[in-house]
């Protein structure tokens, strides 16, 4: 099973197993990892689930759609590798991954 590591804006670490297939914030909610609520469901309809793409990682998630793009506009804090974890999905690829959190998500 693929791992994932949040990281809390004050450096808690939750390394937690992401089922491949599913989204990472479904990871983060399964596990009950602080700081990712996801109060759409995973619809891409509220910015409760934004996390930051540590730079060796990017490339391996492909692009934002336009739909993660506009709704990262109504997220505090965001930076260049602003993503919603609701539409990142787990595979084998992302074993390993570490995302952070704003500090606004705790």
């Amino acid at each position: 099973m693929t791992q994932v590591t949040f990281i809390e804006f004050d450096g808690t670490a939750h390394t937690v197993p992401a089922t491949n297939g599913l989204s990472l914030m479904r990871a983060a909610i399964d596990n009950n990892v602080p700081g990712i609520d996801a109060d759409c469901g995973g619809s891409c309809a509220c910015a409760t689930c934004h996390v930051y793409i540590t730079p060796e990682w990017q490339s391996k998630l492909g692009e934002q759609s336009k739909m993660e793009e506009d709704m990262l506009d109504f997220a505090a804090e965001t930076k260049p590798n602003s993503r919603l974890a609701c539409q990142i999905e787990v595979s084998d690829a992302l074993d390993g991954l570490v995302v952070t959190m704003p500090n606004g998500q705790h």
